[in-house]
Parts: structure tokens; C-alpha cells; sequence
């Protein structure tokens, strides 16, 4: 009981210690702030209790009146031969990103009549397990669809990757496409996995 009480003792006073320190520690650090002198350099360090409220700040400063006015009058011409040239690149970077897509869509749509026809192959062997005895060429058919599929998955992933890469450097270059392709494509391989996998299965 002398025990607990002397404990309950020692941890009042600690919380009360430690709040007049936490308490002081504040007072402290907003004296130094105060007194803290301004940077006497000739750059200025901006922070939350200096930034101008009522002016704008400018980081390059204030442009002369008559370079401002030839800016304006040069403008014109600039903007439009750098939209024109904007233009032809989106154009440029839209036709391979499109030639590439087309090459994926052609690749997924060979896999997909492959695995067709070896599902439309187990069907039928699973109707009449005698179809492999009786055709000798039903094993190599086989093999075979499975060689393609897999050689065209290869060259579906790097047409893939390649078309990433396609799309990332023409946004690099401030190209701006459509992505709704991507996302189909993103779809049919959740198909295309799916597929595979009953295949192997």
C-alpha cells in the first residue's frame, strides 16, 4: 500500500515536470524567433512568417516596358509555327502509337483463334478418346498449336512493351493520347491468362 502510493506520488510529479518543461520549451522557442535578426545577405529565404501577403512575388523580377511589348507583337507568329510543329509531332507520335496497337490487337486475335481451336481439339477428344489413336498427326497438331501460342505470347508481351515504351516517350514529348486502348488491352489479357492457364491445366 506504501508501495503504491509513493508510486502515484512520483508520477504526479513527473507529469507536472514535464508540462511546465513542455510548456517553457514553447515560451523558449518563440523568444529565439523574436529574436532571431533578419539575413543581412541579398537573397532572401522566404518561409510562412516572411512570404508578402499583399504583394505578388516575382522570382525573375519586373521585365522591362519595351521588351514586354516586342514579346507580344513576335508572339503570334511563334505560336502558331510551334503549333503547327506540336501538331505534326502528335500526328507522328498518334500513327506509331496506332501501328503498334493495330500489331497488338493482331497478335491477340491470332492467340485467341488458337486457343479456340485447341479447346474446339480437347472437346472432341474428350467426346471420342480413340480421335489421338486413330489420327496419328492429332499429337503433332496438337504440339503445334501450343508452340504457336506460346512463341505469339512472346511476341504479343514485347509488342506490348514496346507500345509502353511508345506511349511513355510521347508523353515525354508532351503528346497527349487516348488511352482507352490501353485499357482494352489491359482487358484481353485477363483473358488471355485466364485462357492459357485452362489450357495448361
Amino acid at each position: 500500500m506504501k508501495h503504491t502510493k509513493l508510486m502515484a506520488i512520483v508520477t504526479l510529479l513527473l507529469l507536472g515536470v514535464s508540462g511546465a518543461a513542455a510548456q517553457s520549451l514553447g515560451d523558449y522557442a518563440r523568444a529565439i524567433r523574436k529574436d532571431k535578426a533578419e539575413p543581412s545577405s541579398t537573397t532572401r529565404h522566404y518561409d510562412n512568417d516572411n512570404l508578402p501577403a499583399t504583394e505578388g512575388l516575382s522570382v525573375v523580377g519586373p521585365a522591362p516596358e519595351a521588351d514586354a511589348n516586342a514579346g507580344q507583337k513576335a508572339a503570334p507568329v511563334d505560336s502558331s509555327a510551334a503549333a503547327a510543329a506540336r501538331q505534326k509531332t502528335a500526328d507522328e507520335w498518334n500513327d506509331k502509337i496506332a501501328k503498334q496497337k493495330a500489331k497488338v490487337d493482331s497478335l491477340n486475335h491470332e492467340i485467341d483463334l488458337n486457343q479456340r481451336e485447341l479447346r474446339v481439339r480437347a472437346a472432341a477428344l474428350y467426346s471420342d478418346p480413340s480421335i489421338s489413336a486413330r489420327t496419328l498427326e492429332w499429337n503433332k497438331d496438337d504440339a503445334k498449336y501450343r508452340s504457336e501460342i506460346e512463341t505469339n505470347q512472346k511476341d504479343l508481351d514485347a509488342a506490348r512493351q514496346q507500345l509502353d515504351e511508345m506511349q511513355e516517350q510521347a508523353h515525354k514529348a508532351g503528346v497527349v493520347e487516348n488511352t482507352t486502348g490501353k485499357d482494352n488491352n489491359k482487358a484481353s489479357d485477363k483473358d488471355n491468362s485466364k485462357d492459357n492457364n485452362k489450357d495448361k491445366e
